[in-house]
């Protein structure tokens, strides 16, 4: 019976610790005269990582620019963020300058074409479906979608992943301008 007693006492006296712990400083504070509070500084980190390497740059004629919304306008449709309609005009900038490139004869790498230079050959669609915008984006993101992570990679991972380039590293140099042209179109 002692047993007994004794752990329910130290069952009630925990209680009240732990009653006191959590509502002493809540009452404590009730009770403190309101102090005149100036702001501060947070940082805050960005959701994209910062761009690697030495970044390039073009100017862009009508025809990419209406690429860079075809782009866009897919990305939202596949209900995805901004940071893929990233990843996918940086890779087209370095895949085609953003233009919707057809057969070039001896100039195409073997049968690529469109914007992100997809061939039919790998299984991205047929030459129709490829050089159309829409089509090759949406292409391009259901592969983005299948990379595990890939909205915390480094651009030029993410893209290589869906790409499988012989120049691998490429797709960072883009990934300045990519990201001013989804700031500049998103909304748009």
């Amino acid at each position: 019976m002692n047993t007994i007693f004794r752990k329910s006492m130290l069952s009630v006296a925990g209680l009240a610790f732990a009653g006191g712990v959590f509502a002493g400083p809540i009452a404590a504070h009730a009770a403190t005269p309101a102090v005149d509070a100036k702001p501060v500084a947070v940082a805050v980190q960005s959701a994209a990582p910062k761009p690697q390497g030495d970044q390039s740059r073009i100017s862009l004629n009508d025809e990419q620019t209406a690429n860079v919304k075809a782009i866009i306008a897919a990305t939202k449709k596949a209900g995805l963020p901004e940071r893929a309609a990233v990843i996918s005009i940086a890779t087209s900038l370095q895949e085609s300058k953003l233009e919707n490139l057809g057969h070039l004869g001896d100039l195409n790498d073997h049968d690529s074409l469109g914007l992100f230079q997809q061939r039919p050959s790998s299984g991205w669609g047929t030459p129709e479906q490829i050089t159309d915008p829409a089509y090759s984006t949406t292409a391009f993101l259901k592969g983005l979608k299948q990379v595990d992570g890939w909205q915390d990679m480094a651009l030029t991972d993410a893209a290589q992943t869906v790409q499988v380039s012989a120049y691998p590293d490429a797709y960072a140099q883009w990934e300045q301008q990519a990201t001013d042209l989804v700031g500049q179109h998103w909304n748009s």
